[in-house]
């Protein structure tokens, strides 16, 4: 039986998308909905457990032929403990749902550095699961693979992003300032420090726990009091009175509400504001 690759059911692939969505969302300053996506989809279900075969083969490279052989092999007969009846209804509500947040096609044309490597192993897991294998493609799909984990370093592509991604438990903190780090560097460099820590924060809390609205009310009234202090040495009236208008407005975020995207910005000129007073009063 020839087996055709299929993106749309490549849980490899639809991960790693939703984690680039996530980025992309992130530095254009809005909410993600890949967020709750990956939430919804990938902690505790049988997604969960396919992607840690695809995030188990990224992970091993450099290997012996040998060693290289055996991992495969072992991922192979893991995948088939998995439920497809419950895996095939998954993979069609989580495209389902993406569907409903973004345009499929911009979706997919995200060039992946692993494409050809996570389509082999789909390929390969759905061979190995089919009752009609084609061994000629079992053994072109097989030695693809073998090919990516034995590569010497010269001759893997790495993509540092995902790579540094896959290191941290995705259960816990589905992205972190590391993710982005290269991207927000470029596109934030002109941040003083004091936002970057913001920024970085804001990223890294994606499931807005209590913690990050902890240091949200903190920071802010950390920078209300600087200002505060400052605006004591403001000689303009002014000026003076229009920062006191301004602290009038820096308020906590409530108990039962969640740190916004407005929030966050609000914060960021709040720091513009704390610097220019500080180069104002030397």
């Amino acid at each position: 039986m020839k087996i055709s690759h299929n993106k749309l059911r490549n849980t490899g692939i639809l991960f790693e998308l939703l984690v680039r969505a996530i980025t992309s969302d992130t530095l254009e300053g809005k909410d993600s909905p890949a967020v709750d996506i990956i939430k919804k989809h990938f902690v505790k279900s049988e997604l969960s457990k396919e992607y840690r075969l695809y995030e188990t083969l990224f992970k091993k490279i450099q290997l012996t032929e040998a060693k290289a052989e055996m991992v495969l092999n072992v991922l192979l007969e893991s995948s088939k403990k998995l439920d497809k009846k419950v895996l095939n209804k998954a993979k069609y509500n989580l495209v389902k749902e993406i569907k409903e947040h973004y345009n499929l096609d911009e979706f997919f044309k995200t060039k992946l550095p692993n494409y050809k490597y996570q389509a082999s192993f789909y390929n390969l897991m759905e061979l190995y699961n089919s009752d009609q294998s084609n061994p000629k493609d079992i053994i072109a799909n097989k030695y693809t693979l073998l090919e990516h984990l034995t590569a010497k370093p010269n001759k893997i592509q790495e993509d540092t992003l995902i790579k540094e991604y896959s290191e941290l438990d995705k259960d816990v903190r589905m992205l972190s300032y590391k993710i982005v780090s290269e991207k927000f560097n470029e596109k934030y460099s002109d941040l003083n420090d004091n936002q970057k820590i913001i920024l970085r924060e804001y990223i890294n809390s994606v499931d807005n726990t209590p913690k990050l609205k902890e240091f949200y009310n903190k920071k802010l009234n950390e920078i209300k009091s600087q200002i505060v202090e400052l605006n004591k040495k403001t000689k303009n009236e002014a000026s003076k009175i229009k920062i006191n208008e301004v602290t009038n407005l820096m308020l906590e975020v409530k108990k039962n509400d969640k740190v916004k995207t407005e929030n966050v910005i609000d914060l960021l000129q709040f720091c513009d504001l704390l610097e220019e007073l500080k180069n104002v009063n030397g």
